[in-house]
């Protein structure tokens, strides 16, 4: 069941919706979905918000989130819900639930980080496996060896449905673009979904690669010089160069050619 994109909705918001929309797309192509679960948050821009409404004063942020209920590749951009930052419904005609208790990690980010654009969060099984690890990421490959410094770790505190743990978990989170959440899964977030998209798919890389090398003996580790000199010279996050955008519209492309009907 889709809603149906009001033809008096702001321009930016409808791109917004089709971008998002797209994106979920893109994670099922990639098989980072979990059933009906998990998140990928973007927050709407201050254009469709009414930004500084009043003088000294910002309006409410609001956000995109999939309807609770749809796998990733039935998310379109007419049934995303606009949500609160308490995770209430604001689109009250959209048929489709909200799960107020999956937004309580992407609340804590979206609410105290202020380029925090997009938020994502994933539950595949190599990130899941490097969460469950002692020593979590390996700094021993390609992808690894990009992510010098941007990674935080934050410890499990069962299912993230209480608010409580916002403060520990942005203690945990710092300033880092990344976090593994241990015994857990993966978390990115970034001032544009592309930027978001990119680091999560090295860190992902990275987790893959780590799970696969873990069945063939010790590896070659990569020293921290070279890990710094790897990451400063990594070009796909700068914005001279796309900061993700490139790849997140190659894929878009490959979605748009296995269906297209996400934009409606």
């Amino acid at each position: 069941m889709n809603a149906i994109l009001k033809p008096a909705m702001h321009p930016d918001e409808r791109a917004a919706r089709v971008q998002l929309a797209g994106c979920y797309r893109v994670f099922a192509m990639l098989g980072w979905t979990e059933m009906i679960y998990n998140h990928i948050t973007l927050r709407l821009p201050d254009s469709v918000t009414g930004g500084h409404a009043t003088e000294g004063a910002r309006s409410a942020p609001q956000f995109l989130i999939n309807p609770f209920g749809l796998h990733y590749s039935e998310v379109t951009a007419s049934n995303l819900l606009k949500i609160d930052m308490d995770g209430n419904k604001l689109d009250t005609d959209n048929p489709w639930p909200v799960n107020p208790a999956g937004f309580t990690v992407h609340a804590a980010v979206h609410g105290h980080i202020p380029d925090a654009h997009c938020v994502m969060h994933t539950h595949t099984t190599a990130g899941v496996a490097v969460a469950c690890t002692q020593g979590g990421l390996a700094q021993n490959n390609f992808y690894s060896a990009q992510l010098h410094d941007m990674v935080a770790y934050h410890d499990f505190e069962g299912i993230t449905v209480h608010d409580d743990e916002r403060p520990r978990l942005l203690a945990s989170l710092g300033t880092k673009p990344l976090m593994i959440l241990r015994n857990h899964g993966l978390l990115a977030h970034g001032p544009t979904l592309a930027l978001a998209f990119v680091r999560l798919w090295t860190l992902q890389r990275a987790c893959e690669i780590q799970m696969a090398q873990a069945t063939l003996g010790p590896a070659i580790p990569v020293s921290e010089t070279l890990a710094k000199k790897t990451t400063y010279d990594s070009f796909q996050f700068d914005a001279k160069f796309g900061a993700g955008q490139d790849v997140f519209d190659a894929l878009l492309r490959q979605v748009d050619r296995i269906d297209a009907g996400y934009k409606n």
